[in-house]
């Protein structure tokens, strides 16, 4: 029965599956009160295609259409052409399928890891990849993207390790941080290069359609959003956890340069191995969530891919152990049923339960990568 379960054709066949279940229980539900639908993040994906090509500014609030901003840059606008052609009753479920199986593909690719491994990485993020389905959101997209980069670097591929930083980049602005990758590897030069001309190039295509006049407008758009969005909330983050632990209130910008310090520092005094390329793309996985003031639910299944890679390259001790399955209890099942509905709205939500394990493991994977681990100690 165990063999069953690592069979590659099966996740195929459920995460296919994932994708198309969530996508027609969310197209079955009923619009709200307000007439929204319940995959309304996906409408505004799509909507700033439209909103971009008629010349508008896609970043304003279009309370008629959707009821959210669009935060996203232009290039991402223009890449839901394909998906802005289609109905909703087919678009969206492409769009959870390309979130789902563009991830599930990068895990099957990881290098370092065993296929038993890639295996158990699969199985482990697929509840929290379901609930970024169930918010139509591009998370698993994210995810994937971050994930190819690393896995372009270790087949010597800089520049095609760059385009893929740079489409997580031009996805959602922390996906740039997968250029700390590039220090382990020896064509450094060459993958800066790489870094400009695909950024040039994604930054300038938008123009082919809208003019460059108007893109410069957009991107003064964007960074006006930017700027506003950045004090609106504190997140499922480090920054959340210091306010409800601590009633501690520090400077956003202070606790993600502190947190950025700790990451630059045990990348730069980590040996150059691959075994540290991958423990560093776990680190990163982790950051870029814990470390977002806007972090939400769906965004951890970004996380946990981090959490797998952890977990997966150490000894798996009975500690380690223990730590991944309380990460799995409150990241993957605090959010559903399984817990009491007072417990989720009294503890989880208030205390941001859900992100307190994944700063642990990010803790720890710092602390590994200065060679200040002291896990062998614990093991004897």
């Amino acid at each position: 029965m165990k063999a069953f379960w690592r069979k590659q054709w099966l996740l195929w066949v459920v995460y296919s599956l994932a994708a198309l279940l969530v996508s027609l229980q969310r197209l079955g539900l009923a619009p709200n009160a307000d007439g929204y639908t319940a995959y309304e993040n996906y409408r505004i994906f799509r909507n700033a295609y439209f909103h971009l090509l008629a010349g508008q500014n896609p970043y304003a609030a279009f309370p008629a259409e959707q009821w959210d901003l669009f935060k996203y840059s232009p290039a991402f606008a223009l890449f839901m052409a394909p998906f802005a052609a289609l109905p909703d009753w087919a678009g969206l479920p492409l769009w959870n399928l390309l979130n789902a199986l563009l991830l599930l593909a990068a895990v099957f690719r990881m290098p370092v890891l065993t296929a038993n491994q890639r295996i158990f990485m699969a199985w482990l993020i697929l509840p929290e990849l379901v609930v970024s389905m169930q918010n139509s959101q591009s998370n698993g997209l994210t995810a994937a993207l971050m994930l190819w980069a690393f896995i372009a670097l270790e087949n010597n591929k800089s520049v095609s390790a760059a385009g893929w930083t740079v489409a997580g980049a031009f996805l959602k602005i922390f996906g740039i941080f997968s250029a700390i990758l590039a220090w382990f590897y020896p064509e450094k030069i060459r993958f800066a290069l790489g870094l400009v001309v695909w950024t040039v190039a994604l930054a300038l295509l938008p123009a082919l359609f809208t003019g460059l006049e108007h893109l410069g407008q957009v991107y003064r758009w964007w960074w006006e959003l930017l700027i506003q969005d950045h004090a609106s909330s504190v997140g499922l983050s480090v920054q959340g956890w210091l306010q409800t632990w601590f009633g501690w209130t520090p400077s956003k910008i202070g606790v993600t340069l502190a947190g950025l310090f700790l990451l630059l520092i045990s990348v730069f005094v980590a040996q150059r191995s691959r075994q540290n390329a991958l423990l560093t793309l776990a680190a990163l996985l982790l950051w870029v969530v814990i470390f977002n003031h806007k972090a939400e639910s769906p965004t951890f299944v970004i996380a946990m891919c981090g959490v797998a890679i952890w977990y997966l390259t150490g000894a798996r001790s009975r500690w380690e152990t223990a730590l991944l399955i309380i990460t799995f209890i409150f990241v993957s099942l605090s959010p559903t049923d399984i817990f009491p509905r007072p417990w989720r709205e009294q503890l989880v939500q208030p205390y941001v339960l859900k992100a307190v394990p994944c700063i642990a493991v990010w803790i720890l994977l710092t602390l590994r990568l200065m060679g200040l681990n002291h896990v062998e100690r614990l093991r004897r």
